[in-house]
């Protein structure tokens, strides 16, 4: 008997220059090492650097990327042969060399070599995979708690028992069709033999014998039910999760005098990450931009950042023009809702009450995250 080995090769052609394997391996190796160096290279980059970038470069300490290996330890004593001369006589204890240090860094080292850095390049998405490590948002399912998490009844066979409105008529047709043909068989087959026979005889008596035979057989084969239980079949179905891959993102903002362009600027890098990050799990996603000062407009991303308004601010304004929107077009079954709110602070000071109250009692039970930020020359 010859057995037959089968491997398998992959030939699918990696990016030029890249070995995805080894690279991935790398990664999960290093893993450490290189979250340490994305977070010292956020520190000294700007949001708008960080998504602008393709690709990004880190350094990592050689020291600790280094392949494990086997070597003799500094204690212990070994058996080897070395070459005679005029000093050294057999048997002879040879007393073992003291080893120098080694050392990193720029600056020189009195002992030993030092180690430089190793610089790996990052690509974007790899890049912003550790950027948002430690930033994680809630998980995009519906709490089990706020039972928002939708279903959806699929097809899942046939089944014996069941309500009637879920009956395969059909099906149990079929069926009993099917068992009416194999338990009436035997019966239609002796009535055809004694109709034969009843042909061939020609006394009258005999006929008559036959006929009561034939009636018999008939009354038997009209006894098999035209339908029974064992027929019955019933649709199945089972709930299965109705995942939802698409979300929509408010971005609410006030945009009253106090609000600069420095301000607006660092409130788009706000919503510029958790719109990154929303991509990267969504199918589709909707931004809906609300800006507001007294009174709270659905606008175009173009007025959102760069409009020019006056006047104070009242924050409840936005978040009541949130919730009637989230009403008229996002059923929360349908869509993972997700708000991000930035802000210099200020507000009436008959408004906070009723901010409250709308965030508890509207916003919050129908959104999955909501973030605030407050931006501003001091903060």
């Amino acid at each position: 008997m010859t057995i037959l080995q089968t491997s398998i090769v992959d030939r699918r052609k990696n990016g030029k220059g890249k070995s995805t394997g080894n690279r991935q391996k790398f990664i999960r190796r290093a893993r450490g090492q290189i979250k340490k160096a994305v977070k010292d290279a956020i520190e000294k980059k700007k949001v708008k650097d960080i998504l602008n970038d393709k690709d990004s470069a880190v350094s990592i300490p050689t020291k600790g990327i280094s392949e494990p290996r086997f070597r003799h330890g500094k204690g212990g004593d070994r058996d080897f042969v070395l070459p005679g001369n005029h000093d050294k006589m057999v048997g002879d204890t040879i007393p073992k060399p003291k080893g120098g240090k080694g050392g990193c860094g720029p600056d020189a080292s009195p002992d030993g070599e030092g180690e430089d850095d190793f610089v790996f390049t990052l690509t974007r998405d790899e890049f912003l995979d550790f950027f948002f490590e430690d930033l994680e948002l809630p998980d995009l399912i519906k709490t089990q708690l706020k039972d928002l998490e939708s279903y959806k009844l699929h097809r899942s066979g046939l089944t014996t028992t069941g309500m009637p409105a879920n009956l395969n008529i059909i099906r149990s047709m079929r069926n009993a069709i099917g068992r009416q043909i194999a338990l009436q068989a035997p019966y239609v087959e002796e009535i055809e033999e004694l109709e034969n026979k009843l042909r061939k005889t020609k006394s009258e008596a005999k006929k008559k014998k036959i006929l009561e035979e034939i009636e018999e057989q008939e009354k038997e084969k009209n006894a098999v039910p035209f339908i029974d239980d064992v027929d019955i079949r019933y649709n199945s179905f089972e709930k299965r999760p109705n995942p939802t891959t698409q979300a929509v993102m408010f971005c609410l903002m006030d945009v009253s005098g106090s609000m600069g362009e420095y301000e607006k600027d660092l409130a788009k890098r706000f919503f510029m990450l958790l719109y990154i990050f929303l991509e990267r799990h969504y199918e589709k996603i909707d931004i809906v931009f609300v800006r507001h000062h007294t009174t709270a407009e659905e606008c175009t991303e173009k007025e959102f950042f760069y409009g020019k308004e006056t006047g104070g601010t009242i924050v409840s304004s936005c978040l009541k023009k949130m919730d009637e929107i989230v009403r008229d077009r996002y059923n929360t079954s349908d869509w993972n809702i997700y708000a991000a709110q930035a802000s210099d602070g200020d507000n009436w000071t008959d408004d906070g009450n009723l901010c409250v109250t709308l965030l508890d009692e509207k916003i919050m039970p129908v959104v999955q995250y909501f973030a605030y930020v407050q931006v501003g020359r001091d903060q």
